[in-house]
């Protein structure tokens, strides 16, 4: 038996590399005001742009991405991924 820490194995990357090449992978996807669009999310909320983030890598690697995407079609992945705010209305007689 071996008393090796997990995370001392060099087969696996660390949370700096793989934060590296996610921001490169992104950065190859979206257009630049896509980019600073998503980056202005992520100052907001940060949950909303992991969420955003995950499904274009997600795509990108199934091969769906063919073109950048641009800053009008971020904003409709933006509002098909958020949850929609319900609205609640409160009758008093």
């Amino acid at each position: 038996m071996s008393n090796q820490d997990p995370n001392d194995d060099k087969n696996h990357p660390s949370d700096a590399e793989v934060t590296a090449l996610k921001d490169q992978a992104l950065r190859s996807l979206l257009a630049p005001e896509a980019r600073l669009r998503l980056n202005n999310v992520r100052m907001v909320k940060p949950e909303l742009a992991a969420m955003v983030e995950n499904y274009l890598l997600g795509m990108a690697s199934q091969g769906r991405l063919r073109n950048q995407i641009s800053d009008d079609q971020l904003k409709q992945i933006l509002l098909s991924i958020q949850q929609p705010k319900r609205d609640f209305k409160i009758n008093r007689k």
